[in-house]
């Protein structure tokens, strides 16, 4: 069952120590650490807004919220409404809806990792057809070469959801399980049933065997030409960058731009672009967003 019109609430998880980019974490969060052009937590909000999501919820540890508050404030100025939450310690992804149970409250979530990025032809008309569904979950399917390294979801013969594997050494699926799951109100009362993990953490993955023992697990698999970068080491930080710099210059279309993203969801009118472009008019973000508010 599908509903429009019906607002969807967004954690995006900021959190962890980063430790696979020390040092460069060493004095801030890696969401704050620059990506080609723009903050790295630019994309994944970005992403967030396309699915048609105005209120979200930012996780991260106490030493890194004031800069993210620095950064986006309310999110008046997006047309978004920005909450901040702290995260003491990285206990797991779950542990976002423990930390989100309020924010959440009877609402559909969505939850997205502040260190991937996605980019792919119809991602607006793609995320919010995933975003409309009511009941049960949405997570979404990557073919990758490396499986072993993430959360793995196989398919029956008829293309069923057969089971998800964390981190399996051996799978016969090249499917991973991207940073972004939709799901339903039932997912706080689902999160707070979770067990640590052998490693001590609250598992998403566990979220996703939970609705998939309902049969209420959808997956939605990423076609061909699809972007999905995962910017948690130095040399995937450098490919991101790289990406976004390619496409950026080739068509003159910035990525992850959440003033443009405003503006072209109707967060925003021209008026309100008009105010955010002056005080940096100069820049070449500001000649960007002039275009975006010049053009028809």
């Amino acid at each position: 069952m599908k509903i429009k019109n019906k607002q969807r609430k967004g954690i995006l998880l900021a959190g962890g120590s980063g430790t696979r980019l020390h040092p460069l974490t060493s004095y801030t969060s890696k969401q704050i650490l620059p990506v080609f052009d723009k903050p790295m937590i630019y994309y994944p909000l970005t992403t967030l807004m396309l699915s048609g999501i105005k209120e979200i919820l930012i996780i991260s540890s106490p030493r890194d919220l004031p800069n993210f508050k620095n950064l986006l404030g309310d999110g008046r100025r997006l047309g978004l409404k920005i909450d901040y939450a702290e995260q003491l310690t990285p206990n797991g992804i779950a542990e976002a809806f423990l930390i989100g149970e309020t924010f959440i409250g009877n609402s559909r979530s969505a939850l997205i990792l502040g260190d991937n990025l996605f980019y792919f032809q119809g991602m607006r008309d793609f995320l919010q057809n995933a975003s409309q569904q009511i009941k049960g979950s949405t997570i979404f399917g990557y073919y990758v070469n490396n499986p072993s390294n993430y959360g793995v979801v196989s398919f029956s013969e008829t293309g069923a959801v057969q089971e998800i594997v964390e981190k399996p050494k051996s799978t016969k699926s090249n499917y991973a399980v991207t940073g972004l799951y939709f799901y339903d109100s039932d997912v706080v009362e689902i999160a707070k049933s979770l067990t640590p993990s052998e490693r001590g953490e609250l598992e998403i993955t566990d979220i996703n065997k939970s609705y998939l023992k309902r049969g209420s697990l959808d997956v939605k698999i990423f076609s061909r030409g699809t972007a999905w970068l995962d910017m948690g080491n130095p040399k995937h930080l450098l490919d991101a960058a790289n990406f976004v710099r390619i496409v950026e210059e080739r068509q003159g279309l910035k990525i992850g731009c959440p003033e443009e993203t405003a503006y072209r969801m109707a967060y925003i009118d021209k008026n309100q672009l008009t105010e955010i472009i002056k005080p940096i008019e100069n820049s070449d973000y500001g000649l960007y967003l002039k275009m975006v508010a010049e053009s028809v």
